[in-house]
This record gives structure tokens, C-alpha cells and sequence, in this order.
């Protein structure tokens, strides 16, 4: 086991390395099996950590990994503080933490604190009486006198979030699937429980957290009904298909309770040197009014995103509306960026564009102001994939099919080799099929050409390293035509323009800044002359202004 203080000395660098950092998303069961069971494991992600320091990322974020009876595919955790033997064991992960520190590059994991299995040993014991030392460990309630639930909360997987126990006789709450019973934070014990697994990871040299479901810790402790959402209103990160889109969750989930636990999280994460969290915050009305609340400077997360880069919406208008809105509502916190994830649909599809645009896509990303997550799959530029229903394992795209088609598409293997079975990823049957599409864009074969969408990717992401104003500076938007997206970044004394043309055709736009000289580098086409810029079709200009 690495001390956190040999990891401090080992990794070097600023505590607040996190800001303006890159973080690559694995989802393990999906990146690479390397003991022909159809799954991924942690013994294959170690096996890939040098391309990932290829990549020039600077942390990876790893889902759940803990055991689990997978209802939920690792986010209905059974134990916190151990390995699934569908993943590997302790020593297996010890090694990743070992060899990416070498490498340098940090080590996130998930954490789903918010809810557990139901094959938990702390739900087996809440569950078998009113009066043992974990019957409140849970959120039990008494049924109406007709029999029905306690109140109309909803679960986001669809129906009631109310499940009825037999033994107990009463109800228990879950959020997602009626297998993840929600854990009862007015419970002290709990918190300090949950923070004890915390440490237990910390110790273990890890450098942070992403919180699954960040802002649905505490339920109202007098089971209030949600009222009915306003016709204005919208739930972020929630299908229109969905019922629960018709509530809002101000009593089941966003209670200001859970920021008081953040704080107490906080204190735990500052006993430790250069480590961060990064919080996922969804099904809220006022997205940035969370996000702030929620990334307080120093006193709770470091940072949280949102689901506003993630819907289908794609137009530079809607993209400055967005970083515009965050930048002026985030006060003293830091935002997280992502456009793909393990739970929506790959950008490339969800906004019309070709794998070729990705290292655009990416790049525009990683300019704002903020740090940002990258998902497996996107330094490839690999499209949604279509799962044929009798292949779909992902419970929430079974219950809403075929209006919604679930979560299997962004989901299914990585493709390492093209010539291989199942593109590399595992030489059996997988648990999810290789996209045929996702074959001529393996990472061997763009390894191989040099103007590959990989090789692009590779490329912007260590030319960008060159530039503090690009991880740091504040960010300032230039007004320009509608397919340009046009702003500055700057930081002591250092100020770069960045322009993208999201349309179709080649776009000019005049700066008025004569003095605007061009960067190079990064491997984009964008060209300035006097101060006039030349933008083509999907392509990104990158100047420094110097004054006179």
C-alpha cells in the first residue's frame, strides 16, 4: 500500500493540479478482458496506462469496481471497501495506483454513496427487523392506510420509489432500481461510516473521487410530496419520455442537508495532500445555482458538472449560453465539463457530426474555462453504437424501450485492434457486441497513421499543456456569427484567442486585433491575416494577442 505522502513526493506538481486538467473516463467492464470472461478488469487497465500517458491525459477516472451482484452493473455497490473478483482483487488495483503514479498520471474512482445493494450486509440487517443496530440505516416508511406508498416521490428507473418489504412491513426508499435501497444520511452513524470507507480508499494512495449522484444524499426527513414541475421547468439530465421529468425532486433528492455532509467530507479530503472530487449533479431545475452551492472554495467539493454539454443541443449560441451561465453563477467554485459519458449517447451521434470532428470537439472542450472529462472511446471519435434489443443489459433502456434506448450504446467494448476477435477487447463472447463501426477506428490502426483522429487527439492535448491560460485564465466571449464560437482565455499577463467554426462551411470573422498573432501546433487549420480569421468547416483557430 502507497502512503499518501510518498504519493505527494512521487506525483510533485501544484495541490490544485485538478484545475484546468484532463480526466479519461474508464468503464471497466467495457476497456480491456484479459481473463477471457467477456468483461473487462482491472489487471487490463493497468495493461493500458502507457497509452494512456501517450494520450497526455492527466488522470483517470475508473468506475465502480467494488463488489457487487451487478443489478446495476457496479453502481449497486455490496461491499465499498473491496474488489468484485469479476474485476480482479486489491493487489490488482494496489498495481494500477503503483504504475500510474510512476507514469504520472493521477487515479480517481467512483464512489456511489448515496444508495447500496440490497445484498449489502447493511441492508440484509436493516431489513430484518424494526430494532436492530441498522434498522435506520435505511429509509423505512410506514405504507398509507390504504397500503400505498408514503408519498408520490418517483424513481428515476421508472414507477414508484417506494418498494414494499415484506418482512418489515413498510417501505423502503431507492432512487434508481428497487435493488439499490437509498441509505438514511439523517443517520449520523452512516455519514461517519461512509466516511471512514473514504479514508480507507485515501490511504490507499488514491487522488480523488467522482461522486455518483452527488446531490441525492438526504431525502426530507418529513416525506413531503414533490410538487408538479412547472411548465417552464425542466429536469437536467432526465428524458422528456421519463416520468419523473413531470416532478420536482426538491423533497426525495436536492436537500440542503447534503451540503452540510459535503462539508464533512471536505474536512476528511484536507487531511490528505493534492487530492480532489469531482461531483455529478443532476435532476435539478437551476443546474448553476447547484453547481455553485455545491464546488464552495475550500469548503466543499472541488468541483461538479453538469448534463447541459451532454443533450442533443448543438449551436454556438447554445454552447455560450452555457459557459457563459456557469462561469457567472459558479462564484468561487470550479467547473467540470463533459460531452459524453457511461450514461448518455456518444457526442459524435447526439450531435450529428462524423468520428473526424472529435479531436474539434475535444478541443473546444478542453478550452473553456474549467477541467474536463473525456470518455473512453472519444480520442477515437467512436459513434453511438445500436444494440439490438435481445442484446441490451442495461435495466433503465429495457424498462423504456423503444421510445428510449438506454445506456448499452455508449457503453459497448473498446476497439484495440482491428484485425482481432471482438477488435481486441476480449478473445470470448463480451458482454456487450463490438460495434461494427467501431472496428476501422481501433487504436491500432490510428496508432498507425499519423493523421488519424487519435494522432489529432494525442496532438491538441499536449500542444494545450504549453499554456497556462488554457488550464487557469478567466475566459471572455467575443461576439461573432452565429457558427462561431469565439473567446479569450487569459492569466498573467498571457491571452489567448480561441475560435471554432461550428458550422458546414468555411466562416471569416474580423477581430479588429491586427495584432493577433497565430499559434501552431496543435493541428488545426483555422488561419488569421491582419487580425482576419479564416475559419473552415469544423475547424478551430488558436492566437495569442500581444500587446504593443
Amino acid at each position: 500500500m502507497q502512503h499518501t505522502s510518498q504519493r505527494a513526493n512521487q506525483l510533485g506538481g501544484r495541490p490544485d493540479w485538478w484545475r484546468g486538467c484532463l480526466i479519461y473516463q474508464i468503464y471497466p467492464r467495457s476497456y480491456l478482458d484479459t481473463n477471457r470472461d467477456g468483461v473487462g478488469d482491472l489487471a487490463g487497465i493497468e495493461q493500458k496506462l502507457d497509452y494512456l500517458a501517450w494520450l497526455g491525459v492527466d488522470a483517470l477516472w475508473i468506475s465502480p469496481f467494488f463488489k457487487s451482484p451487478m443489478k446495476d452493473f457496479g453502481y449497486d455497490v455490496s461491499d465499498y471497501c473491496d474488489v468484485d473478483p469479476l474485476f480482479g482483487s486489491l493487489a490488482d488495483f494496489d498495481r494500477i495506483i503503483a504504475r500510474a503514479h510512476q507514469l504520472g498520471l493521477r487515479v480517481l474512482i467512483d464512489q456511489v454513496l448515496s444508495h447500496t445493494s440490497d445484498q449489502h450486509e447493511w441492508f440484509k440487517a436493516s431489513r430484518s427487523s424494526r430494532d436492530n443496530p441498522k434498522s435506520n440505516w435505511y429509509v423505512w416508511a410506514d405504507p398509507k392506510p390504504d397500503g400505498t406508498p408514503p408519498n408520490n416521490w418517483l424513481s428515476i428507473f421508472g414507477g414508484s420509489a417506494w418498494e414494499w418489504d415484506t418482512h418489515r412491513c413498510q417501505y423502503y426508499l431507492h432512487n434508481f432500481l428497487s435493488s439499490q435501497p437509498d441509505l438514511n444520511f439523517h443517520n449520523p452513524e452512516v455519514q461517519s461510516t461512509l466516511l471512514d470507507m473514504v479514508r480507507f480508499w485515501l490511504d490507499r494512495g488514491v487522488d480523488g473521487f467522482r461522486l455518483d449522484t452527488a446531490n441525492m444524499y438526504v431525502h426530507d426527513a418529513q416525506l413531503r410530496d414533490n410538487p408538479v414541475l412547472e411548465s417552464h421547468q425542466r429536469i437536467s439530465g432526465i428524458d422528456k419520455n421519463n416520468p419523473y421529468a413531470r416532478q420536482n425532486p426538491i423533497y426525495n433528492i436536492n436537500r440542503p442537508e447534503t451540503l452540510e455532509f459535503m462539508e464533512r467530507l471536505r474536512q476528511v479530503l484536507d487531511e490528505y495532500p493534492a487530492v480532489t472530487t469531482v461531483g455529478e449533479i443532476g435532476a435539478v431545475t437551476d443546474m448553476y445555482r447547484a453547481l455553485a452551492d455545491y464546488t464552495v472554495a475550500d469548503k466543499r467539493l472541488h468541483m461538479a458538472y453538469s448534463f447541459d454539454l451532454m443533450t442533443p443541443e448543438y449551436s454556438a449560441k447554445h454552447l455560450r449560453e452555457v459557459f457563459e451561465r456557469m462561469n457567472q453563477a459558479i462564484g468561487s467554485g470550479w467547473p467540470c465539463w463533459a460531452v459524453s459519458n457511461h450514461d448518455v449517447k456518444r457526442v459524435v451521434t447526439r450531435w450529428g457530426l462524423k468520428p473526424e470532428h472529435a479531436p474539434f470537439i475535444s478541443a473546444l472542450v478542453t478550452s473553456a474555462r474549467g477541467t474536463a472529462c473525456m470518455y473512453q472511446g472519444e480520442e477515437l471519435g467512436l459513434p453511438e453504437a445500436n444494440v439490438a434489443y435481445e442484446d441490451l443489459q442495461d435495466p433503465y433502456g429495457i424498462r423504456f424501450w423503444p421510445e428510449y434506448a438506454g445506456r448499452d450504446g455508449c457503453r459497448t467494448p473498446m476497439p484495440w485492434q482491428i484485425e482481432q476477435l471482438n477488435a481486441g477487447f476480449s478473445d470470448t463472447k463480451p458482454w456487450l457486441p463490438v460495434s461494427p463501426e467501431h472496428y476501422p477506428l481501433a487504436v491500432d490502426t490510428q496508432g498507425a497513421n499519423p493523421n488519424s483522429i487519435l494522432h489529432r487527439m494525442q496532438q491538441f492535448i499536449h500542444w494545450r499543456k504549453q499554456y497556462a491560460a488554457l488550464r487557469e485564465g478567466e475566459m471572455v466571449f467575443w461576439e461573432a456569427p452565429e457558427p462561431v464560437l469565439a473567446f479569450t482565455r487569459s492569466v498573467h499577463g498571457q491571452t489567448l484567442l480561441c475560435a471554432f467554426n461550428l458550422g458546414d462551411k468555411t466562416e471569416q470573422f474580423d477581430t479588429k486585433q491586427p495584432q493577433l498573432q497565430s499559434l501552431t501546433g496543435h493541428g488545426f487549420k483555422g488561419q488569421c491575416e491582419h487580425g482576419r480569421l479564416n475559419l473552415p468547416a469544423k475547424e478551430a483557430f488558436f492566437g495569442i494577442l500581444v500587446e504593443r
